[in-house]
């Protein structure tokens, strides 16, 4: 009996093995076929993923600018080698923590204003009936979306200017005296978020619409026959159905904590506010683009370093989400 055991094992491994094997060619068949059935779909794929490649990838080979002397004689490859030496030296600055300080609070400050608003937004717009006055809305609080922020900065600058701006005007009528709010720091970050609060917050808004449009309308008629106010059913009905989409936003928005765009806060800066305006995204420009040195080794450390932050931070976020929320990204 023990013979025939030892002889009969390995004629199971191979069977097993066989029917692996079996298994595998069923699969790649399966994939084959389909592949074969929606091959429409792949040939669309294929210029997303060229574009991901050629823009996404492909310059990840650049990183290594920031390690290097870069001399665009020399090319990448054969600039000299300096390791951290370029990290080190903002790390060291006397304009690192001015900076850290000036691009955190002002994304915090950001978040905290832009996030709950397109919510609160949705909700009360999900709960409106009249038909053309909700559209009216719709369109008067996401059409600013569409506007340059050029032409945004531009009408802030009208605005608020401190002789001829009609905030400015209207204050004096009443006995204010006058406020530079492009020139005053502190103004500045008030400016800024409350501005780009007015230009995304209907825009964003229509995330939430298209989350609150797939909750069941039985859920709010058993709340009505019950004698739920519309705060309570917004609360318990509308708020837990669009919480997902807003913990992964959320998320996010916390990933790019040490990003809060380049091109509206370069636009709003003057030689009066730059104690608040100066952040990361443009310190990076006026380093490695616009000095009459470009130092663009020294600038790609730089954003290196903060994309790095930024996505270390970005799993921290989801992590905590994953055991608070039971929602993440991955």
């Amino acid at each position: 009996m023990a013979t025939l055991t030892k002889e009969r094992r390995p004629q199971t491994r191979r069977s097993g093995s066989g029917r692996d094997r079996g298994v595998r060619r069923a699969k790649r068949a399966a994939i084959g076929r389909q592949i074969k059935h929606n091959w429409q779909l792949y040939v669309m794929l294929i210029l997303p993923v060229a574009y991901m490649i050629v823009f996404h990838y492909w310059p990840m080979y650049g990183v290594q600018i920031a390690f290097r002397n870069f001399n665009p004689i020399d090319g990448i490859s054969a600039s000299p080698w300096v390791g951290l030496q370029h990290f080190e030296r903002f790390i060291n600055a006397y304009q690192f923590w001015p900076l850290i300080e000036n691009t955190v609070f002002l994304h915090v400050y950001e978040l905290v204003v832009r996030f709950p608003l397109p919510i609160i937004l949705a909700l009360a717009l999900n709960h409106v009936r009249v038909r053309w006055f909700r559209a009216s809305v719709q369109m008067i609080t996401y059409a600013p979306h569409f506007i340059s922020t050029v032409v945004v900065v531009g009408i802030l600058f009208l605005l608020l200017d401190p002789r001829t701006g009609l905030l400015n005007n209207l204050m004096s009528l009443v006995g204010i005296e006058g406020v530079n709010f492009m020139g005053d720091p502190g103004m500045f970050r008030h400016v800024y978020v409350w501005s780009s609060a007015w230009q995304s917050m209907g825009f964003s808004a229509i995330i939430y619409l298209a989350a609150l449009s797939s909750v069941p309308q039985e859920l709010h008629e058993a709340a009505v026959v019950d004698g739920a106010t519309k705060l309570q059913r917004m609360w318990h009905i509308d708020l837990p159905s669009i919480m997902p989409i807003a913990v992964i936003l959320l998320i996010l928005d916390i990933g790019s904590i040490l990003s809060v765009g380049f091109e509206k806060v370069l636009l709003m800066q003057t030689p009066l506010n730059m104690g608040t305006a100066e952040v990361i995204d443009t310190y990076v420009y006026k380093v490695g683009i616009a000095s009459q040195v470009p130092q663009i080794s020294y600038a790609a450390a730089i954003g290196l370093f903060r994309a790095v932050i930024g996505l270390v931070l970005l799993v921290i976020a989801n992590q905590i989400a994953r055991r608070l929320a039971k929602t993440s990204l991955w």
